[in-house]
């Protein structure tokens, strides 16, 4: 199979001719409008320092849907303790930093370098792309994730946690707000047992291309992201019991 060279124009071959492992095109640039096209077609970045930009789309593809969600005991206590707030949009930068400097199993460096750090917080200020806090009791964020919403989907880039279970609880409460406001399901792209421990299973990538084209056809969440007025407690009780 051959892996495609991109062009000026943010265009993309089709996701079924990508490698075995994922691997669909090399080059192009960073671009807002490059990777919302990359992303309406399933196609995400994943790349480090020591290589051009990569783009994959991977199969099979890892997703939760919002039923499948998985709180466990001890998350449930911490959450009706109100050990920690979670807030939306409150700071994209910091928590993507968090995220690029988060040291993980069997990997050296980051594929969060600075031009993608620059290149999606852009996308932040343009309303695609949102971040979770979650702060604990003495205002220091404890955790949180980041990622990119496109009709009723929202793909999941990366999350940190610097106590425990904190990057979990902020993944819950995200998924209780898009379940709030009629998205279909999350794009968690990888594979990984922290994810997995959530609910979140893996799927063809046929079938989840019919769901994100089925999700692309209702208009994007765009903006800064906010609980409405008495939201949070109300999803602060769905999920602690």
């Amino acid at each position: 199979m051959v892996v495609y060279r991109l062009i000026e124009e943010p265009l993309f071959p089709n996701p079924d001719e990508a490698e075995p492992d994922g691997l669909l095109a090399v080059g192009g640039d960073l671009r807002p409008e490059r990777l919302l096209a990359a992303y309406a077609a399933g196609i995400f970045p994943w790349y480090d320092e020591s290589s051009p930009i990569l783009w994959w789309s991977l199969d099979p593809r890892l997703i939760l849907n919002f039923d499948k969600l998985h709180v466990s005991k001890r998350m449930k206590r911490k959450i009706r303790k109100k050990e920690y707030r979670v807030t939306f949009d409150v700071d994209f930068r910091a928590v993507i930093t968090n995220c690029a400097a988060k040291m993980r199993p069997g990997q050296e460096g980051t594929w969060i370098l600075q031009e993608i750090v620059d290149a999606y917080f852009e996308l932040h200020q343009l309303g695609f792309a949102h971040s979770v806090e979650v702060w604990n009791k003495n205002g220091e964020l404890a955790g949180g994730l980041y990622g990119v919403s496109l009709g009723r989907v929202f793909s999941g880039e990366s999350m940190f946690f610097l106590e425990p279970d904190a990057s979990k609880i902020g993944f819950s409460y995200l998924v209780r707000y898009l379940e709030n406001r009629d998205f279909h399901f999350i794009d968690c792209q990888q594979p990984t047992d922290h994810l997995k421990s959530l609910g979140a299973e893996e799927i063809l990538r046929d079938d989840f291309l019919v769901m994100l084209e089925g999700s692309l056809e209702y208009s994007a969440l765009i903006g800064t992201w906010d609980f409405l007025p008495g939201e949070y407690e109300l999803i602060t009780e769905k999920l602690s019991s």
